[in-house]
């Protein structure tokens, strides 16, 4: 999906929830687009030190090894929220009432059940770098220079766990929406036909200029 969906919003509990985990979403995608732009910063310094004073930056790969799961994973919970994540349009825009909410609702409940199997996986991977007695906590570090690896292997089960609580809301709005018979249901992403994805992204640059 080009653009992001429309998401709506009512006084509902449900809604709330959404709209206080659509909050949490948000500082992660920042800190996520902070990683982004510490790597640039770390790839200039070690470029720029080789190049200029043949000293490139220590430990380069290290520090990238413990910036990818933060870059990678810490923002697609708040992807997943707007529907920008990828997604099949093709099969599902040609679907309309109870028959889209079903597929939608079981697509969310498989990616659900590999969610919570994987969190529970990077949970015991976790478990198994980080130990209270060791030094600086970690049983494993770095080859290069030494850095703990637990503070990226903690990064990996707390996106999942953010991504298993979005994933939960979306099942009950798309829950609802099958049981209900339901147009537009709240905190779950509108599907767009193509159409309606170019004009609201044209109404999203006119007001950006």
């Amino acid at each position: 999906m080009a653009g992001a969906s429309p998401v709506l919003e009512d006084g509902s509990l449900l809604s709330r929830l959404d709209v206080g985990l659509l909050k949490l979403e948000r500082f992660f995608a920042l800190i996520a687009g902070l990683g982004v732009l510490a790597l640039m910063f770390l790839a200039v310094r070690s470029v720029g030190g080789r190049v200029l004073f043949n000293a490139p930056l220590s430990g380069y790969v290290d520090w990238i090894m413990q910036l990818m799961p933060l870059i990678a994973i810490l923002a697609v919970s708040f992807a997943q929220r707007d529907g920008t994540h990828i997604r099949m349009d093709l099969v599902v825009g040609f679907l309309r009432g109870r028959a889209l909410w079903f597929f939608e609702l079981f697509s969310v409940l498989l990616i659900l059940a590999l969610m919570i199997m994987l969190l529970w996986g990077s949970w015991a991977h976790f478990i198994r770098s980080f130990d209270f007695n060791a030094p600086l906590w970690s049983r494993d570090s770095t080859i290069d220079i030494g850095l703990p690896i637990w503070p990226s292997k903690l990064l990996v089960p707390l996106a999942f766990f953010i991504i298993s609580l979005r994933l939960c809301i979306q099942a009950v709005g798309y829950g609802r929406a099958l049981v209900l018979g339901l147009e537009n249901p709240v905190a779950v992403p509108l599907v767009l036909d193509a159409a309606a994805q170019a004009a609201a992204e044209a109404e999203a640059l006119d007001r950006k200029g």
